[in-house]
């Protein structure tokens, strides 16, 4: 006898599993996929250019002579050490810390190392954390990275957000959305953002404000979430600064990175440097410590292989992430600029049309007199063939609606060229249109 299928009401379901934050990635990539052929600007994607699937068995050859070398493994446990599951807080955590001191000055024991799988699950496991009562809440600069919010929603996690200026984050603004936060008896735990070349909105901070930061949150007692994957990725070789983690001396930033952009995404690594201290019961511990109970809850481990192609390439290029990607710096800079040339070579004359120029990074935000929604994303790959992401994606700001996020990382000269002329084209048909 045939019994009928079960149905689930939609209002049976978590709340986030509904909203924008989550559903901003499946139709960016449902329409991308449906429309292969358009100039895409909209993902995020490191240049596929330099990957050799001969490359994955020399990282994994290199890593295991480590072992045997290195660690002293014999083959027995070389095979334990790739096939088993592994330690939850992961076992390139030393060639992580050692990259981490050697190319961003940031020194931390690897103990206060969680990897993970990819820095999504580090910022996951952080702001779960973090979420002790229903008072707590993250505050994210605006606009914010759709995996922040996202990833808060589906922990019912309120984001409040603290408006970038026209030079980014200003910490007096931070200081006032705190006091405002808690004014409203909420419970501030930490700031989220990106210090250099945010996304989407290219900022990044200088020196002097990435110190008063720091001291807003020592004054405040909150914590800084750094993310922190495009910081290598600047048009220039002079004018880097630390990263905030770098000046940090009294334990308020953790530090999350992604190896996504500066190995390859397909590896599915991440980290938190989490070296805050905990005390209560059950005695004194590193965070690292409290993240990886929650991780084993998750997702058990991360990949061991994963993480030996990585630890691999690590050691290939002596623990320099700076080292292994000299050819990608070389390429997102030349993108970068073309994008900005291209701008303003069809722009700089067209009314209400308007551009940030960051200092690096693979985001573009440009300002246009008409709205930007989901509807428009999909009459530009029909009648235009190219694709960029809204920025209401981003944030809620009336501003927002009318501005575009352009990605350049993953395109050749060739085709942001060819992408601009299809933007200019849509630009001029909507500016033409009676209810522009």
């Amino acid at each position: 006898m045939n019994r009928p299928s079960v149905l689930l009401d939609r209002a049976d379901l978590h709340a986030s599993l509904s909203d924008p934050a989550l559903l901003s990635m499946t139709f960016l990539n449902e329409i991308a996929g449906r429309f292969p052929d358009a100039v895409s600007f909209a993902p995020g994607r490191p240049v596929e250019d330099f990957f050799d699937p001969a490359d994955l068995h020399r990282y994994l050859d290199t890593y295991i002579e480590h072992l045997t070398t290195e660690k002293g493994l014999d083959a027995a446990g070389v095979r334990r050490e790739l096939f088993q599951y592994g330690r939850t807080k992961g076992v390139v955590h030393e060639l992580i810390a050692h990259q981490l001191e050697r190319d961003e000055g940031i020194t931390c024991d690897p103990e206060a190392l969680l990897v993970t799988v990819g820095a999504q699950e580090a910022l996951w496991l952080v702001l779960r954390a973090l979420r002790a009562t229903p008072r707590d809440v993250v505050l994210a600069t605006d606009p914010a990275y759709v995996g922040l919010t996202g990833a808060a929603r589906l922990l019912d996690l309120p984001v409040r957000p603290v408006p970038e200026g026209p030079r980014g984050l200003r910490p007096e603004q931070v200081r006032e959305r705190i006091r405002e936060v808690r004014a409203a008896g909420e419970r501030p735990r930490a700031l989220y953002l990106v210090a250099d070349f945010s996304n989407p909105s290219g900022h990044s901070l200088d020196v002097v404000t990435r110190l008063e930061l720091l001291e807003v949150a020592e004054q405040e007692d909150v914590l800084l979430l750094e993310d922190n994957p495009y910081g290598w990725f600047r048009l220039s070789d002079t004018g880097r600064p630390p990263t905030l983690k770098a000046l940090d001396t009294g334990q308020r930033v953790v530090h999350i990175g992604s190896l996504a952009k500066t190995c390859f995404p397909g590896a599915r690594v991440g980290f938190a440097v989490a070296d805050q201290r905990v005390t209560g019961p059950g005695g004194p511990a590193l965070l690292a410590d409290e993240l990886a109970r929650a991780k084993s809850m998750l997702t058990v481990n991360t990949s061991p292989v994963s993480q030996a192609l990585v630890g691999g390439m690590l050691l290939e290029h002596d623990g320099s992430l700076m080292g292994a990607n000299r050819r990608q710096i070389g390429v997102y800079r030349r993108n970068l600029r073309c994008l900005l040339e291209g701008l303003r070579r069809r722009f700089a004359e067209a009314p209400g049309v308007s551009w940030s120029s960051p200092a690096g990074g693979f985001f573009v935000v440009v300002d246009v007199p008409f709205a930007v929604t989901d509807a428009l994303v999909e009459e530009a790959a029909v009648r235009h063939g190219v694709l960029f992401t809204p920025m209401r994606h981003f944030s809620g700001s009336a501003r927002a609606a009318r501005q575009l996020r352009l990605s350049c990382s993953s395109l050749d000269p060739d085709r942001i060229e060819d992408g601009l002329d299809r933007l200019a084209a849509l630009v001029r048909a909507q500016t033409a249109a009676p209810d522009a």
